[in-house]
């Protein structure tokens, strides 16, 4: 029966290694944003925490492979395990300095590799436990791995189709760990080694109990601003009320911002956007890929047109609709990847509208040749396709190969900028337009007596220009270096915003 819980503790511990690198994607990731240098950065202190363990297990099982040790070895991680909730902020904190690559890497060290290394100690400890003899060591050898490497699977599925976005990451994290402990702790006392042990036992479960019960507060709190929070299959998603204004956070990174009395959008890039409703005569359809707080939605249907939104996230939608005031009268939400809908829909539309630049990119497929492609098929004769991006610069390596890309499709190509530039790699929105036409306004702007939205919408007009897309790379399926590019536009931005959000701490 001993033997056989041994295995139980296999199986659990490598479900355990799974568990803690996808959780660390959405520890991370609101601070960082959740881009292939966090997934570099997770898969590498994994591996290199599983190196170290198997190397260190080994060598300590063969000096002296005691089961009671063995079985200590699993507690230490999950004590760990239970402090990582504890430890993210000061480690966060202290890494941010360091530039976006060295401190995703260093955040993922400090606190993934300790108990990844213990929890890598674990098979060839346990090899060395089971093997009874030298011609049985192979096979038990390949059955303990086979064993934690099946309990990482089924980890990995549970985790990422119902775990995190159904009882959510702090709650795992705590969960996780307590379970390694009690499961050690159950295994100490069996062998009753020693009675020191079964102490040492029980000294354990009190403490991993109460650093549970102290664990930091997780959820809403609508009394200090943050009005909701929830974990999705896609991302961390919290609405925030700060500065008498609401914010849709995804991932560290604000997607929306609103007047919470008016849901008016006090993002520029919202009314530059507008500005191709001033190319058609009467109102028409509008395609949306990227939902956001559904601002853009709103704003279209308010003008008379039909619109249509695609957002890859089913709790954006939810949380547009019970926190952004995004009635259902105002648009059809198609809860599904952009580029598959445009792959399965055969409508065609005047207006559409790319507004997914996510918490640190564009994801990588929607802003391909093929991609563009795929769009222009889907656009009227006198259609129009616009994308929102933040960039470095109005002229910035983005805007120049997207529009060098868009031109392979579009006969013209233009930048709108929504934010003027204290120096000119500053960090901000850029609105491209894409037609097979000249964009001529066919009414000028009240330049005597603007509102501030004309305010906006005259300043991108007037500073309207076509990028410079000489020798700038033309973006495919198959090459396509837009996370790289993204690198030094996220790590401003992430400074931007933790020093906005630094005095509530409710990003994050």
């Amino acid at each position: 029966m001993k033997n056989i819980y041994l295995y139980v503790v296999v199986f659990l511990t490598g479900a355990a290694v799974l568990a803690l690198e996808l959780l660390g994607t959405r520890i991370l990731g609101p601070f960082y944003g959740v881009s292939l240098f966090l997934w570099s950065s997770l898969i590498t202190v994994t591996l290199m925490g599983l190196s170290l363990g198997y190397a260190l297990g080994g060598r300590w099982a063969d000096k002296s492979a005691k089961v009671s040790r063995f079985y200590y070895i699993v507690a230490a991680a999950g004590l760990w395990t239970l402090l990582i909730p504890w430890m993210k902020r000061p480690i966060l904190v202290i890494s941010e300095p360091f530039g976006l690559r060295f401190a995703v890497l260093m955040a993922a060290f400090l606190l993934f590799v300790p108990p990844l290394t213990l929890l890598g100690m674990v098979s060839p400890y346990a090899i060395r436990l089971r093997a009874a003899s030298l011609n049985r060591v192979g096979r038990t050898a390949g059955n303990l791995y086979a064993l934690s490497t099946v309990g990482g699977v089924v980890s990995a599925l549970l985790m990422g189709f119902y775990l995190i976005p159904s009882v959510g990451v702090t709650r795992l994290t705590v969960l996780l760990g307590l379970t390694l402990v009690v499961m050690a702790v159950i295994g100490i006392v069996w062998e009753r080694d020693k009675k020191i042990d079964i102490g040492i036992g029980l000294i354990l479960v009190l403490i991993s109990g109460l650093l549970a019960w102290l664990m930091p507060a997780f959820g809403s709190a609508p009394e200090t601003g943050l009005i909701a929070l929830a974990q999705s299959p896609y991302a961390e998603i919290r609405v925030v009320d700060m500065e008498r204004k609401r914010h849709l956070v995804i991932d560290g990174g604000v997607h929306t911002i609103v007047d919470p009395l008016s849901w008016e959008s006090r993002f520029p890039y919202t009314v530059v956007l507008d500005l191709t409703q001033n190319f058609f005569e009467t109102p028409g359809n509008l395609l949306l890929i990227g939902l956001g707080g559904g601002s853009i939605v709103k704003r279209f249907y308010r003008q008379g047109w039909t619109v249509e939104a695609v957002e890859i996230d089913p709790v954006v939608v939810t949380m547009a609709r019970e926190h952004f005031g995004l009635r259902e009268s105002e648009g059809t939400i198609h809860s599904m990847d952009g580029r598959q809908f445009l792959l399965t829909h055969q409508e065609r539309y005047d207006v559409i509208i790319m507004d997914a630049f996510g918490s640190s990119s564009i994801p990588f497929h929607l802003v391909t040749q093929e991609s563009f492609g795929l769009i222009e098929s889907r656009l009227t004769e006198r259609g129009i396709f616009a994308l929102n991006l933040e960039s470095d610069g109005w002229n910035g390596t983005m805007v120049r190969s997207l529009s060098a890309t868009l031109k392979e499709q579009f006969g013209y190509v233009l930048a709108l900028p929504a934010y003027e530039p204290v120096d000119a790699v500053d960090v901000g929105n850029v609105v491209l337009f894409a037609a097979h036409y000249p964009f001529e306004l066919p009414e000028e702007f009240d330049r005597e007596f603007p509102t501030t939205e004309e305010r906006t919408q005259i300043f991108a007009w007037d500073n309207r220009f076509e990028a410079d897309t000489d020798g700038a790379p033309l973006l495919t399926d198959d090459l396509n270096p837009v996370d790289i590019w993204s690198e030094k536009i996220n790590l401003t931005a992430r400074k931007e915003l933790h020093h906005y959000f630094q005095p509530s701490g409710l990003s994050w």
